[in-house]
């Protein structure tokens, strides 16, 4: 099975991006999670990144705050998908994380999932490896179809509730 790296531009992404560490755990991809700053080791960021697809990675997940650029660093320096995840920060929101994640030239490709969302990071992730592992297409169909029930049993849940609200004086 290919590797997910997942970057993060700071160490105080790491609560974002555990969760992300949390989901790809739970679907039994291995995974690697490191600090690169496309500012500060860009260097460093952009040897990783080259040399991904032969380590063995399938996918990079990249965090980060403020300016941003480190998925689209990462990206302009491999083949493998890149999904950035803009993290929320004090100055704007999160909202220049996310413009600058997701306004890629022609030709540097970033996937972008919303403020924060590291779930949504690693289910992509996973998605895209599932392509070509069927164990991997299998889990993440269980788990849809583990989805859909909890909402059918929260309706019903409901509407026992609203029958009841409807028998009352």
């Amino acid at each position: 099975m290919k590797k997910v790296a997942v970057i993060m531009g700071s160490d105080s992404d790491l609560p974002i991006v555990e969760k992300a560490l949390a989901e790809l755990k739970a679907y039994g991809v291995p995974s690697v999670c490191h600090v690169m700053s496309a500012h500060r080791t860009p260097q460093i960021a952009c040897e990783f990144a080259a040399n991904a697809k032969k380590e063995g990675f399938g996918v990079l997940i990249c965090a980060a705050g403020m300016a941003a650029h480190l998925a689209g660093v990462m990206a302009g320096h491999t083949t493998l998908p890149v999904i950035g995840i803009p993290c929320k920060s004090s100055n704007l929101d999160g909202m220049d994380a996310l413009l600058a994640t997701v306004q890629m030239p022609p030709g540097i490709p970033v996937a972008t999932v919303a403020i924060n969302g590291a779930k949504n990071a690693a289910l992509l992730a996973i998605q895209m490896l599932a392509l070509s592992d069927e164990t991997l297409a299998a889990k993440l169909e269980s788990e849809k179809q583990a989805m859909i029930a909890g909402v059918m049993q929260k309706d019903a849940a409901l509407q026992e509730k609203l029958a009841a609200l409807q028998q009352q004086p």
